[in-house]
Order: C-alpha cells, then structure tokens, then sequence
C-alpha cells in the first residue's frame, strides 16, 4: 500500500507523517521521504526506536546510514512508538523503491495533536527541497 505524497505532512528534517485515527485514536506512520533518500544515496543501514519509546516531535528517533553519510531520523510528531518495520532494515533497497508505502519506519501514537502544527504540506515540503537543491 502506497500513500500518495500529496496527502503527507512532512517534517523540515525530511520525514514524512500520515496521521488517521484508528480507533479513536490518531496515528502517525512515519517515513522519510523520497528527497532525503535520494540525498543521501546507497543505505546501508538503519537503526529503528524500540516500541514503547514515548517520543516529542523533534526527538532522535534512530539513523541511517549511507555509504556518503549517518543521518539521524527525527520524530516529526509526540507520542509513543506503537509498531516498528523490524524488515526495513534488512531490505534497505525496498525503501529506495517505495518510501511511501513499504518504506514506513514506526507507527506513532499521536500524545499531542498540535505537534502536527508545524509540519509543512507536501507543496511547502517541495518548495523547501528545490530551494536546498
């Protein structure tokens, strides 16, 4: 299941965040875009948060590392880590092909909704990008 990049909010740092509400509750699947994959090139490793980890949106939540760089990934939202991809990391190159679907790293139990507040759309997120570029 791929989610359109559209729909996404994304966090400066390059993560990007679905929320929906499950059962009365607002759930964050987290990612990193498609952008900060590209930059940073061939990965070869990453390094993911254990489930029941209570994160702030802006908290280190594991790396990945490439053969150019180690870069953190970051919490774009506050909440409790509920689901991690445990086969992300073994399948890097799947994450290079589908960082909207497969490529999803934890599954964040929203603590506080207005940590969504300072996420940008995908168009600022774009604009951002080229302006980096």
């Amino acid at each position: 299941m791929s989610l359109d990049e559209a729909g996404l909010l994304f966090a400066q740092t390059h993560e990007w965040a679905h929320i929906e509400e499950v059962d009365g509750q607002k759930i964050a699947t987290v990612g990193v875009s498609a952008f900060a994959i590209e930059q940073l090139n061939d990965l070869v490793y990453m390094d993911l948060p254990e489930v029941g980890r209570v994160v702030a949106s802006g908290d280190e939540l594991g790396e990945v590392e490439s053969v150019k760089a180690v870069s953190p990934l970051y919490s774009p939202v506050s909440g409790e880590v509920i689901e991690v991809h445990s086969d992300l990391p073994d399948q890097l190159e799947d994450l290079n092909a589908d960082p909207y679907g497969f490529g999803w790293i934890v599954k964040i139990r929203l603590s506080d909704d207005s940590s969504v507040e300072g996420l940008l759309t995908c168009d600022a997120y774009q604009k951002q990008c080229s302006e980096s570029a």
